[in-house]
């Protein structure tokens, strides 16, 4: 009962705009009458279930959208700034595009080729890759491969590693990772002696204590300037909220 007054309550300020009523000052007899009038009142009026739910839906999304601008605010450094973090694109463009992602995730990898087309095409758009490997051994070993290989051999190094993880079709293991390694011409040897260092253990840490502090428990996430994105966003979408964004600015 208490999880539908609110929507009571919604669907009586639609009947009724201009009445003003305190229910807690109501007697039993006239708590029953209300009652009864609001039942009548829906039954008679079933789309009126769906108008406050609406509204209250319109709130909840409201609420939410400035809570992340807020988490943004209070999170740009380490959003931004990190030099621990893989960065492309054009690194004096107008806007900054952060994506967290798991290797191992359907739509992370459904994302990919959308966020590089939209970045290229655009061509002012800072793109930063935070690794948050959230969907068990498999990612995790794939992050630790990833940071390994940028922290030894550089952005180029990483950018290939990356795009190759995402495709990657196989099972994830030491050997596959090595297998990997050598392809794209890289000491795979180096690579898996560095995905048990301490420096790859203390990224992955920082970019989980962020998305902590940034409520975000799935991938992929995007945050670009001031908009989070909880969630894939197919590319005309992406355009259209890089579009607003610009304007707002």
């Amino acid at each position: 009962m208490s999880r539908l007054l609110p929507v009571l309550a919604a669907c009586t300020a639609l009947a009724s705009p201009a009445l003003a009523f305190d229910i807690d000052a109501m007697n039993a007899q006239e708590r029953s009458a209300f009652g009864e009038e609001v039942r009548r009142y829906i039954l008679e009026n079933p789309q009126i279930i769906m108008e406050a739910v609406a509204i209250l839906e319109e709130q909840r999304e409201a609420d939410q959208t400035q809570n992340d601008v807020s988490l943004v605010a209070a999170n740009s450094p380490d959003l931004f700034q990190d030099t621990n973090s893989w960065s492309g694109g054009n690194p004096d463009g107008d806007i900054s595009l952060v994506e967290f992602v798991d290797y191992r995730c359907g739509y992370c990898r459904r994302a990919h080729d959308e966020v590089a087309a939209l970045v290229s095409s655009d061509g002012n758009i800072r793109l930063i890759i935070k690794e948050l490997p959230i969907l068990g051994e498999a990612s995790v070993l794939s992050s630790r491969f990833a940071i390994a290989t940028r922290q030894l051999f550089g952005d180029e190094a990483y950018k290939l590693a990356h795009d190759a993880l995402i495709a990657l079709n196989s099972d994830v293991t030491p050997a596959v990772l090595s297998r990997l390694a050598n392809t794209l011409g890289l000491d795979s040897q180096a690579i898996l002696i560095q995905m048990d260092s301490q420096d790859v253990t203390d990224v992955i840490n920082a970019n989980r204590r962020l998305a902590q502090k940034m409520a975000i428990n799935g991938t992929p996430t995007f945050v670009m300037e001031t908009v989070m994105l909880r969630g894939y966003l197919p590319l005309d979408g992406l355009r259209q909220v890089l579009a607003d964004v610009r304007t707002d600015g």
